[in-house]
């Protein structure tokens, strides 16, 4: 096993510090660095940098350490040929790469929900108040709540009345995703996976629950086309929900156009020390 270089050992432990003060001293960094959507009140512009080192609230010890187990793992060899300064520019653009993709497929499945709501010719600012209430009853949405909260919204417009089952459903399911939020270095963690497996396609690796070596050629494609099924069908690989596939898939594929255009530039090889 490769010694853990300097600038992953920087990386895991600013991850555990934020973890860890995100967790006893500073709550409330869970909902101000983590993603939210983007028309949401609760949006800011900095949160595309620092959800990637935000992770799954506790007792929730998961997420964070298969996160900075594999960024040592496949991190650090990355960095030793590549430098620190390449290795950090790399792993904080598929990081952003994966915030992008995953904030545009939430848009686009926003949108698609809103199609049903048409008939009630919202404007944009009605929707930005409507998926802006609260309507959470402890860990639960609840539909009640939603509905009594947008009633002074659309009762002035004539609105609420035209209310029925399907677009008040829209309506709910929208709420959802404005409401949502992904936190994670699993983005960025991908397009370092995607850049072991280009410059050493034939390293075997394995699941720690599937003990099978599988060429890293072989291994990393299956991994991201997984999340790419599991993210187009909304269900989790692993079963349950609450991952955000497209994150995954973005951060693989910005991962992977920079590796190409490195290539196909002879710029691969060199070193930014």
């Amino acid at each position: 096993m490769m010694r853990m270089t300097d600038t992953v050992k920087q990386l895991v432990i600013i991850n555990v510090l934020f973890y860890i003060a995100s967790n006893t001293i500073a709550i409330a960094a869970n909902d101000l660095l983590a993603i939210h959507f983007p028309l949401s009140d609760s949006f800011h512009w900095w949160q595309p940098l620092t959800h990637m080192f935000m992770h799954a609230e506790m007792p929730n010890l998961m997420h964070i350490f298969f996160n900075m187990f594999g960024l040592i793992m496949f991190g650090s060899a990355l960095e030793h040929f590549w430098g620190w300064k390449k290795f950090l520019f790399f792993y904080i653009s598929c990081g952003l790469g994966a915030a992008l993709i995953h904030m545009g497929m939430e848009y686009f499945a926003f949108q698609k929900i809103l199609e049903a709501t048409a008939d009630l010719q919202l404007s944009d600012e009605t929707i930005h108040q409507i998926i802006n209430v609260p309507f959470r009853d402890g860990n639960m949405y609840s539909g009640q709540k939603l509905a009594e909260n947008i009633k002074p919204i659309l009762e002035p417009l004539g609105k609420y009345n035209l209310l029925n089952d399907t677009n008040f459903k829209a309506l709910f399911d929208a709420a959802v995703i404005a409401d949502g939020r992904a936190v994670g270095a699993s983005g960025a963690l991908y397009g370092i996976i995607v850049a072991f497996a280009f410059m050493f396609p034939n390293a075997e690796l394995m699941l720690l629950f599937l003990p099978i070596p599988i060429k890293a050629k072989y291994f990393v494609p299956v991994l991201v086309l997984g999340d790419l099924f599991m993210g187009l069908k909304g269900d989790s690989i692993f079963g349950g929900g609450g991952i955000a596939h497209f994150a995954h898939v973005g951060g693989a594929v910005t991962g992977l156009i920079m590796m190409w255009i490195w290539k196909k530039n002879q710029f691969n090889d060199k070193r930014w020390n």
